[in-house]
């Protein structure tokens, strides 16, 4: 469709969604929507804040202050960002749906 294509061209990301999440704790999830395939980008920002990205089915507890950036398959991988000390949270969530990959068009990345 070429009224797609033009969207797709001037799409400023290869991410099909961004999400700005402040001050929120987030419950252990998998991410609804994507493709096992696809990889979110996560950004921890804001202000004096100690938190920790919980990724349960590694076992595994990954630093979340500000400036941390971690991709991970947020369909495939179990993840929590837990209460923080201090400060003030902002996190940017980058991501991919298939929903927008079929609308437009365009085909899910393979492994």
């Amino acid at each position: 469709n070429p009224k797609n294509l033009a969207l797709v061209d001037s799409w400023p990301s290869i991410f099909s969604g961004l999400e700005i999440i402040a001050n929120h704790v987030t419950f252990s999830h998998r991410d609804a929507g994507g493709s096992p395939s696809l990889f979110d980008l996560l950004v921890s920002l804001g202000r004096n804040h100690h938190a920790t990205l919980a990724l349960a089915d590694l076992h595994a507890e990954l630093d979340y202050s500000p400036g941390a950036m971690v991709y991970i398959a947020g369909q495939v991988l179990e993840h929590s960002v837990g209460p923080w000390i201090n400060g003030e949270q902002v996190v940017i969530a980058h991501f991919m749906k298939d929903a927008v990959h079929d609308r437009v068009g365009v085909p899910r990345p393979s492994f």
